[in-house]
C-alpha cells in the first residue's frame, strides 16, 4: 500500500526494534504554543518497525532530531487512509502519551479535531 504524500512533510529514517533501520513520515505543526509532531506509517516503503511499535523511542529520535523536548510536544500517530476495504486501514488520528513505567496510552482524536488541528 502507497501512503499519499499529503500525509507528512518528510520520511524521517529511526533506528526501529533491534536497531532495525526504519522509516516514517513526519509533519511537525506549531499552533496555538503547541507543537504538535505526527508520525504516519508508510506500510510498503517501510522497511522495519512500525510506529507503534517503535513508540516512545520513536518520539524521542524524532525530539533529539528536531532540537525538541518529549514533555513539550503534543505526539500524534496517523493511520492514513490507504483507500483499503479493510477498515483498520482509515484515516485515523491518535494522540500517544508515554508514562515512565507504564504502556502507552492512545486516544482517538474525533474529526473535529483532526480538522481544528490542519486549520
Amino acid at each position: 500500500m502507497k501512503v499519499d504524500a499529503k500525509y507528512y512533510d518528510e520520511i524521517f529514517d529511526f533506528r526501529g526494534q533491534w536497531d532495525l533501520p526504519s522509516k516514517c513520515g513526519v509533519r511537525i505543526i506549531r499552533k496555538n504554543g503547541k507543537v504538535f509532531v505526527i508520525v504516519t506509517e508508510l506500510y510498503q516503503d517501510n522497511p522495519g518497525t512500525s510506529v507503534t511499535y517503535a513508540g516512545s523511542s520513536l518520539a524521542r529520535q524524532i525530539c533529539e532530531a528536531k532540537g525538541f523536548n518529549l514533555s513539550e510536544i503534543v505526539y500524534l500517530e496517523c493511520t492514513p487512509d490507504t483507500n483499503s476495504k479493510l477498515s483498520f486501514y482509515e484515516e485515523q488520528y491518535f494522540e500517544v502519551t508515554f508514562a515512565d513505567a507504564s504502556p502507552a496510552s492512545y486516544r482517538l482524536l474525533s474529526n473535529d479535531e483532526v480538522k481544528e488541528l490542519f486549520l
